[in-house]
């Protein structure tokens, strides 16, 4: 099983994903514990709005190989998140077209091998300065846009399998509330899929 958590930063992505890889629900999954903050650590590239074509391309193989991890994995971000940011710059010049192009086959081809995605809301959270994610509120309120039409869609092909090509698509499952509330949905979700295979 591969589930993933998604969404806009500063929306509880990882205290979410640090709860779940510390409990022994989780013991048996491969916890991927970051994927942007590594690129911008090892890479030494601008993230963010100031990406450039080469920060979204290590960020796309970065969730290549972690959508490719051996048995099950819990992943602090997905391929949809490669694909809304990427996006996002291109629309702003600030990452070739045949780049946003790549991350969009990249898109359509690593979405089917997710089982799960739980989009974690924007709403009560306010953006946390940890020297990583961006403070700059309107890139945060357009990637929230750009999120919200994604996963309205997503959860429009999935609600819609007999549509062509959408009949693999994952769950999409949205997480709003504290901390505990989201984690009671977590495991419900988990538990109701599994019983469903």
């Amino acid at each position: 099983m591969r589930i993933s958590f998604t969404g806009a930063q500063s929306t509880g992505k990882t205290t979410l994903l640090r709860e779940c890889c510390n409990n022994t629900f989780f013991r048996k999954f491969h916890c991927v514990k970051e994927v942007t903050r590594k690129v911008a650590r090892e890479r030494n590239v601008n993230i963010n709005e100031t990406g450039s074509d080469v920060t979204q391309l290590f960020i796309l193989n970065e969730h290549l190989h972690n959508h490719h991890v051996s048995g099950s994995a819990l992943l602090d971000r997905c391929i949809v998140d490669g694909w809304v940011y990427t996006d996002y710059l291109e629309r702003y010049h600030k990452v070739s077209e045949w780049v946003r192009d790549y991350a969009y086959n990249m898109y359509q081809m690593l979405l089917p091998k997710l089982d799960i995605i739980f989009y974690t809301s924007p709403v009560d959270v306010p953006i946390e300065d940890d020297g990583h994610r961006s403070v700059d509120i309107q890139f945060r309120n357009d990637i929230i846009d750009s999120f919200e039409n994604e996963i309205t869609y997503l959860q429009s092909c999935h609600d819609n399998p007999s549509l062509p090509d959408h009949s693999d698509y994952p769950q999409i499952v949205r997480l709003t509330g504290d901390v505990v509330t989201r984690m009671d949905i977590i495991f419900k979700t988990i538990k109701q899929y599994d019983k469903t295979r």
